[in-house]
């Protein structure tokens, strides 16, 4: 299991799904250009997901639910919204593949636009088709994180550029 100094202070963890219980722990951050409100609303459209998010293929909902099922990886995982406090975090728990997965995000306003950290508890019970103590579901996530926040780093459409 992972060290919790590991994880951000302010990321709050669910019974069972912090770093120290989990089987796989992954973390990245960076800067984004804008204002947290648009960052949280990209991250919360979830019918947009398949559009941006890498290997995510189809969305049940069409607004963010507490419950909704994604199609990622050519998986199906039920998500459980476990924390939504607008526009700071949000927190949602996925199961599928045999893996329980709960995700983070901390959206900070700086100077410069808003930090945002993304946290993931993985914890699988064995096997399973999504490998999570491989270094090929590292670099997927990895993946995942850079290119969502590529992505939110763009500035809104029709957006002005900054001077």
């Amino acid at each position: 299991m992972y060290d919790t100094s590991d994880s951000h202070p302010d990321i709050h963890w669910p019974s069972g799904f912090s770093p120290a219980d989990a089987h796989s722990f992954h973390r990245a951050q960076g800067l984004v250009h804008g204002p947290p409100e648009r960052a949280f609303t990209l991250l919360t459209d979830v019918s947009n997901w398949p559009n941006w998010v890498p290997e995510c293929e189809e969305v049940s909902a069409v607004t963010l639910t507490r419950t909704f099922e994604v199609f990622w990886a050519g998986h199906r995982f039920e998500v459980f919204v476990g924390e939504h406090v607008p526009p700071r975090r949000i927190g949602w728990l996925g199961i599928g593949a045999g893996v329980m997965l709960y995700q983070a995000w901390l959206l900070t306003p700086t100077e410069d636009g808003t930090e945002i950290v993304v946290e993931n508890a993985v914890r699988a019970d064995g096997p399973s088709s999504l490998d999570t103590l491989s270094r090929a579901w590292a670099e997927r996530l990895n993946e995942l994180w850079l290119s969502q926040l590529e992505k939110l780093s763009q500035p809104a459409p029709g957006a002005q550029p900054e001077s």
